[in-house]
Protein backbone atom coordinates (compact mmCIF):
# COMPACT_ATOMS: atom_id res chain seq x y z
CA UNK A 1 0.00 0.00 0.00
CA UNK A 2 2.60 2.43 1.19
CA UNK A 3 4.27 2.01 -2.62
CA UNK A 4 0.80 2.38 -4.16
CA UNK A 5 0.55 5.98 -2.29
CA UNK A 6 4.05 7.26 -2.88
CA UNK A 7 3.27 6.73 -6.66
CA UNK A 8 0.01 8.08 -6.01
CA UNK A 9 1.75 11.16 -4.39
CA UNK A 10 -0.44 11.21 -1.49
CA UNK A 11 1.98 12.44 0.60
CA UNK A 12 -0.91 12.07 3.78
CA UNK A 13 -1.28 8.57 3.50
CA UNK A 14 2.00 7.75 3.19
CA UNK A 15 2.49 10.01 6.21
CA UNK A 16 0.50 7.64 8.19
CA UNK A 17 1.51 4.40 7.20
CA UNK A 18 5.13 5.68 7.73
CA UNK A 19 4.65 6.33 10.97
CA UNK A 20 3.27 3.10 11.80
CA UNK A 21 4.85 0.31 10.16
CA UNK A 22 3.92 -3.45 10.63
CA UNK A 23 7.14 -5.43 11.80
CA UNK A 24 7.32 -9.26 12.92
CA UNK A 25 9.08 -8.04 15.75
CA UNK A 26 6.91 -5.03 16.68
CA UNK A 27 3.72 -6.27 15.41
CA UNK A 28 0.81 -3.99 14.70
CA UNK A 29 0.75 -0.59 15.94
CA UNK A 30 -3.00 0.57 17.23
CA UNK A 31 -2.25 3.85 14.70
CA UNK A 32 -1.87 1.48 11.89
CA UNK A 33 -5.03 -0.53 12.53
CA UNK A 34 -7.04 2.76 12.49
CA UNK A 35 -5.49 3.68 9.15
CA UNK A 36 -6.07 0.28 7.22
CA UNK A 37 -9.07 -0.53 6.18
CA UNK A 38 -9.49 3.13 4.30
CA UNK A 39 -6.04 2.90 2.93
CA UNK A 40 -7.09 -0.04 1.30
CA UNK A 41 -10.35 0.63 0.31
CA UNK A 42 -9.22 3.98 -1.41
CA UNK A 43 -6.84 1.66 -3.05
CA UNK A 44 -9.12 -0.66 -3.79
CA UNK A 45 -7.79 -3.50 -2.42
CA UNK A 46 -10.04 -4.60 0.84
CA UNK A 47 -13.07 -6.33 0.75
CA UNK A 48 -13.55 -5.76 -2.52
CA UNK A 49 -12.18 -3.76 -5.53
CA UNK A 50 -14.75 -1.46 -5.64
CA UNK A 51 -16.15 -0.85 -2.06
CA UNK A 52 -14.14 2.45 -0.95
CA UNK A 53 -16.05 2.32 2.39
CA UNK A 54 -16.97 -0.23 5.10
CA UNK A 55 -19.55 1.97 6.22
CA UNK A 56 -21.51 1.64 2.78
CA UNK A 57 -19.82 -1.07 1.36
CA UNK A 58 -20.63 -4.17 4.64
CA UNK A 59 -22.73 -2.15 7.44
CA UNK A 60 -25.36 -0.91 6.23
CA UNK A 61 -25.92 -3.10 3.35
CA UNK A 62 -26.02 -6.14 6.17
CA UNK A 63 -28.22 -3.76 8.77
CA UNK A 64 -30.78 -3.29 5.58
CA UNK A 65 -30.55 -7.28 4.85
CA UNK A 66 -34.34 -8.89 5.53
CA UNK A 67 -32.68 -12.19 6.56
CA UNK A 68 -31.84 -11.11 10.10
CA UNK A 69 -33.52 -10.34 12.99
CA UNK A 70 -32.17 -7.09 14.48
CA UNK A 71 -31.14 -8.65 17.70
CA UNK A 72 -28.78 -10.62 15.09
CA UNK A 73 -27.47 -7.47 12.99
CA UNK A 74 -26.49 -5.95 16.31
CA UNK A 75 -24.91 -9.18 17.95
CA UNK A 76 -22.73 -9.35 14.66
CA UNK A 77 -21.33 -5.80 14.82
CA UNK A 78 -20.79 -5.98 18.31
CA UNK A 79 -19.11 -8.72 17.94
CA UNK A 80 -17.38 -7.54 14.80
CA UNK A 81 -16.46 -4.45 16.84
CA UNK A 82 -15.24 -6.22 19.91
CA UNK A 83 -12.81 -8.13 18.18
CA UNK A 84 -11.36 -5.66 16.24
CA UNK A 85 -9.64 -7.14 12.72
CA UNK A 86 -9.47 -10.48 13.90
CA UNK A 87 -9.81 -11.87 17.61
CA UNK A 88 -6.47 -13.71 16.73
CA UNK A 89 -4.88 -11.54 14.80
CA UNK A 90 -1.45 -10.99 16.78
CA UNK A 91 -1.12 -15.19 16.73
CA UNK A 92 -2.08 -15.21 13.08
CA UNK A 93 0.67 -12.49 12.71
CA UNK A 94 3.85 -15.28 14.54
CA UNK A 95 1.98 -18.36 12.60
CA UNK A 96 3.52 -19.77 9.59
CA UNK A 97 1.13 -22.33 8.13
CA UNK A 98 3.88 -23.15 5.61
CA UNK A 99 5.69 -24.58 8.73
CA UNK A 100 2.39 -26.32 10.57
CA UNK A 101 0.21 -27.18 7.98
CA UNK A 102 2.11 -29.13 4.98
CA UNK A 103 0.00 -32.25 4.22
CA UNK A 104 -3.70 -32.88 3.83
CA UNK A 105 -5.86 -35.66 3.20
CA UNK A 106 -8.76 -33.79 1.34
CA UNK A 107 -8.52 -31.26 -2.19
CA UNK A 108 -7.13 -27.79 -1.38
CA UNK A 109 -8.61 -24.48 -3.49
CA UNK A 110 -7.32 -21.73 -3.32
CA UNK A 111 -9.37 -18.29 -4.89
CA UNK A 112 -7.59 -15.14 -5.01
CA UNK A 113 -8.25 -12.00 -6.07
CA UNK A 114 -5.35 -9.52 -7.64
CA UNK A 115 -6.31 -6.64 -5.90
CA UNK A 116 -6.04 -8.58 -2.34
CA UNK A 117 -3.89 -6.52 -0.11
CA UNK A 118 -5.55 -8.50 2.87
CA UNK A 119 -3.84 -12.14 1.80
CA UNK A 120 -0.89 -11.33 -0.43
CA UNK A 121 -0.99 -13.17 -3.39
CA UNK A 122 2.21 -14.55 -3.90
CA UNK A 123 2.52 -15.96 -0.89
CA UNK A 124 -1.01 -18.10 -0.74
CA UNK A 125 0.55 -18.99 -4.37
CA UNK A 126 3.97 -19.96 -2.71
CA UNK A 127 2.04 -21.80 0.48
CA UNK A 128 -0.30 -23.98 -2.00
CA UNK A 129 2.65 -25.11 -4.14
CA UNK A 130 4.57 -26.54 -1.02
CA UNK A 131 1.29 -28.15 0.22
CA UNK A 132 0.85 -31.97 -0.40
CA UNK A 133 -2.53 -32.96 -1.02
CA UNK A 134 -4.99 -35.35 -3.09
CA UNK A 135 -6.00 -32.46 -5.37
CA UNK A 136 -5.08 -28.65 -5.39
CA UNK A 137 -5.70 -25.37 -7.37
CA UNK A 138 -5.04 -22.08 -7.20
CA UNK A 139 -7.65 -19.72 -9.01
CA UNK A 140 -6.50 -15.80 -9.54
CA UNK A 141 -9.61 -13.81 -9.76
CA UNK A 142 -8.34 -10.61 -12.30
CA UNK A 143 -11.05 -8.15 -11.17
CA UNK A 144 -11.20 -9.25 -7.13
CA UNK A 145 -9.88 -7.91 -4.15
CA UNK A 146 -10.49 -10.11 -0.79
CA UNK A 147 -13.87 -11.33 -1.86
CA UNK A 148 -13.80 -12.99 -5.77
CA UNK A 149 -16.63 -15.23 -4.61
CA UNK A 150 -18.70 -12.18 -4.62
CA UNK A 151 -17.00 -10.31 -6.87
CA UNK A 152 -16.46 -12.31 -9.59
CA UNK A 153 -20.08 -15.35 -8.99
CA UNK A 154 -19.91 -15.87 -12.35
CA UNK A 155 -16.71 -17.48 -12.61
CA UNK A 156 -16.91 -18.72 -8.73
CA UNK A 157 -19.71 -21.18 -9.71
CA UNK A 158 -18.23 -22.19 -12.51
CA UNK A 159 -14.57 -22.93 -11.14
CA UNK A 160 -17.02 -24.67 -8.25
CA UNK A 161 -19.18 -27.16 -10.47
CA UNK A 162 -16.55 -28.28 -12.84
CA UNK A 163 -13.69 -28.43 -10.65
CA UNK A 164 -13.80 -28.88 -6.67
CA UNK A 165 -17.39 -30.53 -6.84
CA UNK A 166 -15.86 -32.67 -9.81
CA UNK A 167 -12.92 -33.27 -7.69
CA UNK A 168 -10.91 -31.68 -10.98
CA UNK A 169 -8.40 -28.82 -11.34
CA UNK A 170 -8.48 -28.49 -14.43
CA UNK A 171 -9.73 -24.47 -14.56
CA UNK A 172 -6.77 -23.57 -12.08
CA UNK A 173 -3.76 -21.60 -13.05
CA UNK A 174 -1.10 -22.99 -15.20
CA UNK A 175 1.93 -22.90 -12.13
CA UNK A 176 -0.32 -25.23 -9.74
CA UNK A 177 -0.13 -29.14 -10.83
CA UNK A 178 -1.80 -31.90 -8.94
CA UNK A 179 0.33 -32.74 -5.84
Amino acid sequence: MLERYKKAGNSGMVRKLEAAPVTMTGGTPDAYLRVRDRAMHQLGAGTTHDMRSVLNGIVWPSLRSPHYTLNEKFKLWRGKLSSGVSALWDEMLVTDLAELLTEFTLPIYFFHGTYDYTVNYNLAKDYLQKLKAPRKGFYTFDRSAHSPVLEEPGKARRIMREDVLAGRNTLADALVMPS
